[in-house]
């Protein structure tokens, strides 16, 4: 998938955990809504972090690239060390290490424990970072080319600082569903978690497939390109994406909000 359907997928996928939230009785405010939802957006792109072209390679300039080269090796090094005999021959890391559901949990349980041991700092860079994909991924049209980068920083840190400070009052969510002492913020890694594996489904549904149950072997490979079949698969960027799926996200993110508001 394209960079704007992961953000949309992602939005309407923690949509949706909001309202089986509500139905389950365990609502989420709507500061917790609005900030899961944008913070799942921005997630969604995250694992293309291994592709030197993808829209987070550039979201943060020079940072970004230098970063991405690094995972896009690491990735590499993990798949020509882990792989079996049926597994193919490759020449790079993307759809592998950050493609599956081990990284997924890592990288969410990464910023759970940052969150409730880093301070309100740590929580304002996890909010700062995923505004920064969710404004990239979602306003796609109005944040291309390199001379919005800034405006679109200051528009993420903006955003970040207000969440923070509304979050941060009591009853509007810094607590929900992890009460105890100390547990404020534990909540953030969830939409993360989410956001990696929506991402991971909508590359399962392309013609390559994803190897999401890594390091789990499937017969003589250990990254196989899960995926329903072939028949059904897309190509990236096509008009099934575009025309089919991207509306679809629109409207179950819709339902899902009013749902998680309890409108409908």
């Amino acid at each position: 998938m394209m960079g704007p359907a992961h953000s949309l997928s992602g939005a309407a996928a923690w949509l949706g955990v909001g309202a089986a939230a509500a139905a389950a009785g365990h609502g989420m405010p709507w500061p917790v809504l609005l900030s899961g939802a944008l913070i799942c957006a921005g997630a969604a792109l995250a694992p293309d972090l291994d592709h030197k072209a993808a829209t987070i390679s550039r979201a943060f300039g020079p940072l970004s690239r230098w970063l991405c080269e690094i995972v896009d090796k690491l990735s590499y090094a993990v798949y020509k060390a882990t792989k079996k005999q049926g597994d193919p021959r490759r020449s790079g890391g993307h759809r592998t290490l950050t493609h599956t559901w081990l990284w997924a949990v890592m990288i969410g349980g990464g910023a759970s424990v940052l969150a409730i041991t880093g301070g309100r700092w740590a929580v304002l860079a996890i909010l700062f970072a995923h505004m920064v994909l969710a404004i990239e991924g979602l306003l796609w049209r109005a944040t291309r080319g390199s001379s919005s980068d800034v405006l679109v920083w200051l528009l993420a840190a903006t955003s970040a600082w207000i969440l923070a400070g509304v979050l941060d009052k009591p009853g509007n969510g810094s607590d929900w569903l992890f009460t105890a002492p100390g547990q404020e913020y534990l909540w953030l890694g969830l939409p993360i978690v989410l956001g990696a594996l929506v991402h991971d489904i909508g590359d399962a549904l392309t013609v390559s497939g994803c190897p999401i149950l890594w390091p789990i072997p499937l017969g003589n490979k250990r990254w196989y390109p899960v995926g329903p079949p072939k028949a059904m698969r897309f190509r990236a960027g096509s008009w099934v994406e575009l025309k089919v799926l991207m509306p679809a996200f629109m409207l179950l993110g819709g339902v899902g909000c009013a749902a998680a508001l309890n409108v409908i």
